[in-house]
């Protein structure tokens, strides 16, 4: 039996889809909940889970949007869009699909190479790469999303499914 190695850029990309996966479960679970529950300050990172959910948005875009393709000089630019601070479900939808499609014009041209370019965020000392840009949206996804787990646990509410195997994986089929 041949053994399949993926190619880092072709693992990136599966970090990504997990990410958004995972992501898209919690935008659903908070969707249904009433909006004031949303936006109730719960005095966590960014306030609110709404707010929270914004956040991890607005790091994916600038990491993996701009960052990540070399667009760092239109950031002062992105940080003056106001679409970037959606106040409605509908505004937080159209920003996603913008951050999403951009994410995916991104990964479009990802080469193993490519991943260990060096890159600079303006505000982050340090040097790093393309291949930490991917770890530092995957781990602050992670966070925020642990802070919105807290908060639906305080309010007694379980959160979506969220392990690498359950997103990853195709569901068994059952016998009939």
């Amino acid at each position: 039996m041949a053994t399949v190695r993926l190619r880092r850029g072709d693992a990136a990309r599966e970090l990504v889809a997990y990410n958004r996966a995972v992501f898209e479960r919690f935008v659903r679970r908070l969707a249904r909940l009433p909006w004031k529950e949303v936006t109730r300050n719960r005095e966590i990172g960014h306030e609110t889970l709404f707010r929270t959910l914004v956040h991890i948005l607005n790091v994916q875009e600038v990491w993996l949007v701009y960052i990540v393709p070399g667009r760092g000089r239109e950031l002062s630019q992105l940080f003056a869009n106001p679409e970037r601070d959606p106040t409605t479900w509908k505004g937080f939808r159209t920003y996603a699909a913008t951050v999403w499609s951009g994410i995916d014009q991104t990964l479009l041209h990802l080469s193993d190479r490519d991943l260990g370019r060096r890159v600079r965020a303006p505000w982050m000392p340090g040097r790093y790469t393309v291949r930490d840009a991917f770890f530092q949206t995957t781990f602050e996804e992670a966070h925020h999303l642990g802070e919105i787990i807290g908060a639906l646990w305080q309010d007694d509410r379980s959160s979506p499914a969220m392990t690498w195997i359950e997103i990853t994986r195709a569901a068994p089929r059952r016998k009939r």
